[in-house]
């Protein structure tokens, strides 16, 4: 077998599952390629854009804010906390949350946690924005 079983799964529900040639994640510690065979596994994702190659040469790329990847022999499992395929960003609203972090960082009077989760809300818009941007490579 030449593919690899994918399950994207978040707490509201499936995101993706279908077989694919290669899955590219970015890891805590670095970015990671699966292929089939690949040697069993449980890591931490970071909030990234995960891409899955298909054995067409299409692939599919979809914008996660953290969770654990899974693979056994050829199977591989995205346990997110969100997940959003590029073709289902509402983008203007992405944006709009950018807007809204980059201005509560701009506050001098946050203490330290909430500094911490406008930063981790800036770098969840900014990871969805950017996925218009893997569709001009």
């Amino acid at each position: 077998m030449n593919t690899l079983h994918v399950n994207i799964v978040t707490p509201d529900g499936e995101v993706y599952d279908g077989d694919i040639r290669m899955v590219v994640a970015k890891t805590i510690s670095g970015e990671i390629g699966v292929l089939p065979h690949h040697v069993p596994l449980v890591t931490p994702l970071d909030i990234s854009i995960l891409k899955l190659r298909h054995e067409d040469g299409g692939r599919t790329l979809i914008a996660i804010s953290g969770g654990f990847m899974e693979v056994r022999q050829d199977t591989v499992t995205v346990l997110a906390e969100t997940a959003e395929q590029a073709d289902k960003v509402d983008y203007d609203r992405a944006a709009a949350a950018k807007v809204r972090a980059e201005r509560r960082l701009q506050d001098t009077k946050l203490s330290e946690l909430e500094f911490k989760r406008a930063e981790l809300s800036l770098k969840r818009a900014v990871n969805r924005l950017s996925l218009k941007d893997y569709g001009r490579d």
